[in-house]
């Protein structure tokens, strides 16, 4: 989950690049620093429907292209068509994504491990990776008993 130092930092930064803060930004922003994981801009704009605030879908998208153009948000591609942002956070931390191919589910996950064999993978070939996505597909715990009859082949 981002935090208020995501939030008042990313209005700073819009209000000094655009000299405006208009509500529709900072519902935007104030939202997306109380997520968990990524969020499209209509899933945005039904939220912020949902707890209130009016602001429109066309509102969302320049809320979040000014966010993305200022390195503030972090658009991630789960394979199903439709952008997602999430705060891109101070520091670099960070988390990837498994995604329920059934259902829709999108769940974070942070994993030691997996960040020191990237590192490793990209040292060992004379790369300097400035960023990378992991998103992991497949069926959720819910929906896998719909899927007892698939065979899986051994890893």
């Amino acid at each position: 989950m981002a935090d208020a130092t995501w939030t008042e930092g990313a209005l700073s930064r819009l209000r000094e690049s655009s000299g405006r803060s208009g509500s529709a930004r900072r519902a935007v922003v104030d939202l997306l620093g109380r997520q968990g994981c990524c969020l499209s801009a209509q899933e945005i704009h039904e939220r912020l429907r949902a707890t209130g605030p009016r602001v429109g879908i066309a509102s969302v998208y320049r809320a979040l292209e000014g966010l993305d153009g200022l390195g503030l948000v972090q658009r991630v591609d789960l394979g199903d068509g439709s952008a997602r942002f999430e705060p891109a956070l101070p520091g670099g931390d960070h988390h990837h994504h498994l995604v329920c191919d059934d259902c829709g589910k999108v769940e974070p996950f942070e994993d030691p491990t997996l960040e020191a064999a990237i590192e490793r993978v990209a040292d060992g070939r004379g790369y300097a990776v400035a960023a990378h996505d992991v998103v992991l597909r497949g069926a959720c715990e819910d929906c896998r008993p719909n899927r007892q009859d698939e065979v899986v082949a051994p890893a």
